[in-house]
């Protein structure tokens, strides 16, 4: 399992960082939420007084972002700044900040870069899982297993709702359904490129998608 990258792409609340998580425990893994880090970056334009729509402004912020990501799939953690934000970039109005801030080139390429730098340290440390939008076309487009993760958009705000414990449903349909419909302008995850597997997870139960994950990771180590 030395060097191997698992690449898991796919829309809000269809379970990419749960099952991500979960195969890279299995698996002895380290694990990348990409995800985070664009939330991660939203969090310090919003804490350093920044109007996200200032793309200029913006832009600045990224080339001095003091990020670091805990890569252990038990304990995963965002710090910024030696400042644990891991759960303080869930907030609502992070997540629809990162939206906007993402779609900046400047903050792409940035981050990208950034993320390409952890996948290859852990490809030196027997293997990670890396999720999040466009994880397997863009960031790691080369990775032997690299997957679609999806599932209906009732599934994914009852994930959602499960998760955050919001029940408003205009909020979750802001944070998910609209979030996807602001990143599809800029990063394409709602369709499986050449050599993506798709898995559709709406009727499975959570166990069967880490099974079927780790099979086609099995089926890629036997070659």
């Amino acid at each position: 399992m030395n060097g191997i990258v698992i690449a898991i792409d796919g829309p809000s609340g269809s379970g990419k960082s749960t099952v991500s998580r979960a195969v890279a425990q299995q698996l002895k893994l380290q694990y990348l939420d990409t995800g985070a880090m664009y939330r991660a970056f939203a969090w310090w334009v919003l804490d350093q007084g920044q109007d996200p729509e200032n793309a200029e402004k913006v832009g600045e912020l990224a080339d001095h972002f003091p990020l670091r990501m805990v890569c252990d799939p038990k304990a995963p953690a965002v710090v910024v700044n030696n400042q644990d934000i891991t759960q303080a970039i869930r907030q609502p109005e992070v997540t629809m900040a990162a939206s906007t801030v993402s779609a900046y080139p400047k903050v792409r390429h940035t981050l990208i870069a950034l993320q390409r730098k952890y996948i290859e340290v852990g490809k030196k440390n027997r293997g990670i899982v890396a999720e999040g939008r466009d994880i397997t076309s863009v960031v790691a487009p080369q990775a032997p297993v690299r997957i679609l993760l999806t599932a209906s958009a009732a599934a994914r705000l009852a994930r959602r709702s499960k998760q955050t414990g919001e029940r408003d449903q205009a909020v979750l349909k802001r944070t998910v359904v609209t979030r996807d419909q602001q990143d599809a302008r800029t990063t394409s995850f709602m369709e499986p490129g050449e050599g993506v597997h798709l898995l559709d997870s709406t009727a499975l139960t959570l166990e069967a998608v880490i099974a079927k994950v780790i099979s086609w990771v099995e089926e890629e180590t036997q070659q």
